[in-house]
């Protein structure tokens, strides 16, 4: 049974404790292997490797930062195959979804690599007399990244290869459900030319993050999970003087119109609503078909594909969907079904008691596909992020209804309208209040170069993750202002200066 262990200072670390916890083989529900949990000693040692190590790495320069990291990207290019596949071991999700998964997480990669212009500046000469201005970005120091299981390379990979070219050093917290992925992408960035010291891994649970938190030499935290801890985050590190970006919970909503291409919008939906078991922040988990007939329509389109999903472990390259991260995550989702059938829904496909035939997969933590139809507001699987192969019909008359309907939500992460009116798409891409929007996009994550971030409790903080506005949150701005002496009065200035 393998041992994950923590990655200080260049190096695989076993840490100071040998409290651990199990790591699942989500396909077949046995334990795998063990992952060390930190105790604050070990956090402390990590943060004290980056400490020092970060003068001569902000000090680097910027050209040579990126080219380090497109080594990195090189390596990680190359061997995808080798990641994806530990992603799907301990997460579950197919092998090419974790392809996937990686191919973003490289575009960010990609991204950080014209740090050169990003991180150019700005200058002004004579902003008066004799007087010259001057901007400048610089890296913060150590910054720290707590990742959920969802993504174990994409998301830190959202977060560090920003923070490391702008000239800060990272520490990252992975979830310890799937925490092997951590590690590849640390030895790889030491192979790609990071000194020792500029990336840490420290696997844990809450007392890392707790102590990541407190630690006066930690300046900024990136998180991505659920709205409850992102709270908890965000109150706890502005509360100790850090800057923090953390990305909550959601419950997104894809509104088919009338006039929508019903066959491409069903399509839509079974990728969006049951890739990866529904376990994405940007899943959607609610279609709003306009009118009835939309509704039926889409029903009828929907329920064989939802019941004719190949589930399977990402052994099997035909699988479309795997089981859930642990066996709590999937009698959550069968919670929420059994509840919303309780309430009045419409049980359209019942996933619950699916069952894996696959010799050696039995015990895994499937779920079947599920379509549940008449779904009202004040239903649980409506309100709630069930995180599961769960997709909820919430039917509305009109236009208006649906934009009211996803207005009415606590959770503004992400949405999508499919439809052919150059008209509706324009209205509902500026008015909604949803922080990425897709017109006939399922799932509108958006490209490196842009930022990923929602709005009302799907985040908390500032600024969204990678582009600009994480070069944004990863560095802090210097103005320099510069006269010489051919230019300097002699006399001494007791009012308020003005250059003009």
């Amino acid at each position: 049974m393998s041992q994950i262990n923590h990655y200080i200072n260049g190096a695989r670390d076993n840490g100071t404790s040998s409290a651990s916890q199990d790591v699942y083989n989500p396909a077949t529900g046995e334990v795998q292997g063990q992952v060390l949990l930190a105790r604050a000693d070990d956090v402390n040692q990590a943060v004290a490797a980056a400490s020092a190590a970060w003068p001569a790495w902000a000090a680097l320069p910027v050209l040579r930062r990126a080219r380090i990291m497109d080594k990195f990207k090189n390596i990680v290019n190359e061997r995808a195959a080798i990641l994806a596949e530990a992603i799907s071991a301990e997460h579950g999700k197919t092998h090419d979804d974790a392809l996937g998964e990686v191919t973003r997480g490289i575009e960010v990669v990609e991204f950080a690599t014209s740090a050169p212009s990003f991180m150019k500046g700005e200058y002004s000469e004579d902003v008066g007399s004799g007087v010259d201005s001057h901007m400048i970005r610089q890296s913060l120091g150590v910054v720290a990244g707590i990742t959920p299981f969802n993504f174990p390379a994409m998301v830190p990979m959202w977060m560090f290869p920003v923070a490391l070219v702008t000239g800060n050093c990272f520490i990252l917290k992975p979830s310890e459900r799937d925490p092997s992925a951590s590690l590849l992408m640390a030895e790889w960035l030491t192979e790609a030319g990071v000194p020792a010291g500029v990336f840490g891994v420290i696997q844990g649970d809450k007392l890392a993050v707790d102590t990541l938190l407190a630690h006066p030499d930690i300046k900024a935290i990136s998180f991505v999970g659920s709205t409850a801890i992102a709270q908890y985050i965000h109150a706890t590190g502005t509360a100790n003087g850090k800057r923090v970006q953390a990305l909550g919970g959601a419950k997104n909503h894809m509104v088919i119109m009338p006039d929508a291409d019903l066959d491409m919008a069903a399509s839509a939906l079974m990728g969006a609503a049951y890739g990866s078991a529904g376990e994405r922040c940007m899943a959607i988990s609610v279609a709003v078909p306009v009118t009835d007939a939309v509704a039926d329509a889409l029903i009828e389109r929907l329920a064989p594909q939802v019941e004719a999903l190949k589930i399977g472990p990402a052994t099997d390259r035909a699988s479309e969907m795997g089981p859930l991260v642990t066996a709590a995550a999937a009698e959550r989702a069968n919670h929420y079904v059994t509840k919303g059938e309780e309430q009045g829904a419409k049980l359209v496909v019942d996933g619950r008691n699916f069952k894996q035939d696959k010799q050696g997969y039995e015990k895994g933590f499937y779920v079947g596909g599920t379509l549940l139809d008449n779904v009202t507001e004040d239903m649980d699987c409506y309100r709630d992020e069930i995180f599961g192969p769960v997709l909820s019909v919430v039917r509305k008359n009109s236009y208006q209804e649906a934009v009211d309907l996803i207005h009415g939500h606590n959770y503004a992460n992400g949405t999508a309208i499919f439809t052919r009116d150059g008209d509706v798409a324009r209205n509902f891409s500026k008015d909604i209040e949803v922080g990425m929007v897709g017109v006939n996009v399922p799932i509108p994550v958006p490209m490196a170069y842009h930022s990923f971030g929602g709005w009302k409790s799907s985040i908390f903080g500032e600024h969204h993750m990678h582009g600009m506005e994480g070069v944004r949150f990863y560095t802090r701005i210097k103005t320099t202002t510069t006269r010489w002496p051919s230019g300097m009065r002699a006399d001494p200035q007791f009012t308020m200066p003005t250059l003009g």
